[in-house]
C-alpha cells in the first residue's frame, strides 16, 4: 500500500517487463461513466494539471464528481455550454457556486448562482497584497476577510461604511506625463470595486438561506484537487495520453 505503482513496481507485482506495462497502459481505453440524472447544487472549477487543463462539475449535496472534461483552458463558453448539456440531460441544478467569471454568474438567471469567496479574497489580495501598508488597504483587507464570516446586512453597511471614509482617498486624481488625468490608487479601487460589482453573488447561499442549501465557497472542488495532484506528481515523467488516462480514472473514482 505503500507503493508509488511505477512502471518498476507494477512489472514485479505482475510479473511483465517494463514495456508489456506500458503496452498495456497505452491500449487501454477509458469509457466515460453513464451517470442517472438528479437534482443537485452545482460546484464547477477548472484546474491545470501540469500539462493539461481539466474541467470538473461536482455535486455538493452528495460530494460526488458528476463530469469532467479536457479543456484548452478555462474559458466561460465551455462553462456554458455544459450546465446547458447538464439540463438537457435532465438534470436539475438549484443552484451554481463557481469563481470569479462575470459571465458565467450572469448567464443563467433562473438558477441561484454563487460566487466562491475565497476567489472573491485572493482577487482582493492580488490587488492590495498579503501585508497592506496603506490604511485604505487595510482596511480592505478586514473587510475580505470578514465576508467568509458575517451575513450580507453587516458585510453592505461595512462596505458602505468603508466608501463613507475613503472616497476622497479613492477619488483622488494626479496630472500624469501625458497631460491625463487619472486616479493615484487605482488598484486600490479596484479592488474596492471588485467587492461592490460581485457583492450581489457573495451572498446567494444567504439571500436562499431556507430555501436551499448553497455553500459560499468551491472548498469541495479545491480538496479534491488537492487529493489527486499529488497521485499525478508521483508520475510525472509519464507521456501526457498516459498521465490523461490516470487522471481520468482518479476522477472516475470520485463518481
Amino acid at each position: 500500500c505503500f507503493w508509488k505503482q511505477n512502471y518498476e513496481e507494477l512489472a514485479k507485482k505482475y510479473w511483465f517487463v517494463v514495456k508489456t506495462i506500458q503496452k498495456k497502459l497505452d491500449e487501454y481505453k477509458f469509457i466515460p461513466p453513464i451517470i442517472m440524472p438528479r437534482e443537485i447544487i452545482l460546484l464547477m472549477d477548472t484546474t491545470y494539471f501540469w500539462e493539461f487543463w481539466i474541467m470538473v462539475f461536482k455535486d455538493y449535496k452528495t460530494n460526488k464528481v458528476v463530469n469532467y472534461k479536457i479543456v484548452k483552458n478555462e474559458n466561460n463558453t465551455d462553462y456554458k455550454n455544459w450546465v446547458k448539456e447538464l439540463q438537457n440531460k435532465w438534470w436539475i441544478i438549484k443552484a451554481i457556486v463557481c469563481d470569479w467569471r462575470r459571465w458565467v454568474l450572469t448567464w443563467f438567471p433562473d438558477i441561484p448562482t454563487q460566487m466562491c469567496n475565497f476567489h472573491q479574497v485572493a482577487i482582493i489580495r492580488r490587488y492590495i497584497t498579503k501585508k497592506p501598508k496603506l490604511e485604505a488597504n487595510k482596511a480592505l483587507k478586514w473587510l475580505s476577510e470578514l465576508l467568509v464570516h458575517t451575513d450580507k446586512e453587516t458585510f453592505s453597511y461595512y462596505l458602505e461604511l468603508y466608501w463613507e471614509i475613503y472616497k476622497d482617498f479613492l477619488n483622488e486624481k494626479s496630472l500624469w506625463k501625458n497631460w491625463k488625468w487619472d486616479y493615484i490608487h487605482k488598484r486600490t479601487r479596484s479592488a474596492y470595486k471588485s467587492l461592490k460589482n460581485n457583492l450581489k453573488y457573495l451572498f446567494t447561499w444567504y439571500d436562499y438561506l431556507w430555501k436551499v442549501d448553497i455553500p459560499n465557497t468551491t472548498n469541495q472542488l479545491e480538496w479534491l484537487f488537492w487529493h489527486i495532484k499529488p497521485k499525478i506528481s508521483l508520475h510525472r515523467w509519464l507521456k501526457k495520453e498516459r498521465k490523461v488516462k490516470l487522471t481520468l480514472s482518479l476522477l472516475h473514482g470520485k463518481i
